[in-house]
């Protein structure tokens, strides 16, 4: 099972309370992890990845094992930590402002 954090606004738009468990099938990439959430929360579609690019949203950044994956190939497998569950794959929407 895969382990994910979202934050707070997206789990409150997927009526989530706390984290995620996903069973994604096949290679574990960022890719088919966000695959998996969005079929499974439906409303969750186009809050990370824009529709119609599939590209990762500006204010949105992936972490795995303490790094920043955001702009890694998303079709880059996820660490075996977070494969296993052992950690999450951390979502968290940036701060902008001045």
């Amino acid at each position: 099972m895969i382990r994910v954090v979202l934050p707070q606004h997206l789990r409150t738009l997927a009526k989530i309370d706390g984290e995620v468990e996903l069973d994604v099938s096949g290679p574990v990439t960022l890719c088919s992890v966000l695959d998996t959430l969005e079929n499974r929360y439906p409303l969750l579609c186009g809050t990370m990845r824009d529709h119609a690019t599939g590209q990762r949203r500006a204010f949105i950044r992936f972490f795995a094992c303490a790094e920043d994956i955001s702009h890694e190939s998303p079709d880059a497998p996820l660490p075996d930590a977070v494969a296993s569950g052992a950690e999450p794959l951390l979502i968290i929407a940036a701060i902008a402002g001045g």
